[in-house]
């Protein structure tokens, strides 16, 4: 009887280790599950994340080319301007001297009269 007992006791705390170890168990296999999922949905958002950013990357190129463009139109612009102002200046100029030396003509002319 001894015998019996002992063993029914046995086997009641083998199944409690047992299920223990099966809900041990049970909890990782789970949580394993869980961290491949988590895993997965990161892998996602991090390949969006490169996608988003190698986007932007060519949007930035695609600006600074813009700006380097404009800067060498607003340079080509600025010094076609100036040597606007220097032909303007120019005729000006000469129309100032034409001016000059007709009024020393006169100057000469009413001088050689007298």
């Amino acid at each position: 009887m001894f015998f019996s007992n002992y063993s029914l006791k046995f086997v009641a705390k083998n199944k409690k280790v047992m299920s223990a170890s099966e809900k041990t168990i049970n909890t990782f296999a789970t949580r394993v599950r869980q961290m491949i999922l988590k895993f997965e949905d990161i892998k996602h958002e991090n390949a969006e994340l490169y996608a988003m950013v190698d986007e932007r990357d060519a949007k930035i190129k695609e600006l600074q080319e813009k700006l380097t463009q404009a800067k060498h139109d607003y340079d080509s612009l600025k010094m076609a301007k100036m040597m606007t102002i220097s032909d303007s200046d120019m005729e000006t100029t000469q129309k100032r001297i034409a001016k000059l030396i007709r009024d020393v003509n006169k100057c000469i002319t009413l001088l050689s009269d007298k």
